[in-house]
């Protein structure tokens, strides 16, 4: 999931976007390593080396990954327990940006096209 991931937080950069993370590895300093190894450039909290944590408790969390989606206004919108359906994620959270960038005033941009170059053949 790591590699989607990364590649969500660099395609919605500078748009109304957080992707945060809470682990429950027990040990951090292999956590800390993987993390690196990872790239994960995002905010991840541990939560205290086990799946019964603070934060795991206060979400009711019993499955992993347990995703969230949370829009602009603190409300969650979504929830996976596993991994979401092909696609899913993605739109769930194309929706609440464009959502936000609509509060905000500013149009959501047009789809990027892939830029392709003609060679001489």
């Amino acid at each position: 999931m790591y590699p989607h991931e990364r590649s969500l937080v660099k395609k919605l950069e500078g748009k109304p976007f957080v992707l945060l993370g809470v682990n429950s590895d027990g040990d951090k300093d292999k956590l800390r390593k993987r993390m690196k190894e990872e790239q994960i450039t995002w905010r991840s909290w541990w939560d205290g080396g086990d799946t019964n944590g603070p934060i795991a408790n206060q979400f009711n969390v019993h499955g992993w990954p347990t995703l969230y989606v949370v829009d602009h206004r603190g409300i969650i919108r979504h929830k996976w327990v596993g991994f979401p359906g092909e696609g899913q994620f993605d739109s769930a959270v194309g929706k609440l940006v464009e959502g936000a960038l609509k509060d905000q005033g500013h149009a959501p941009e047009p789809p990027r096209s892939e830029k392709t170059t003609k060679g001489a053949g």
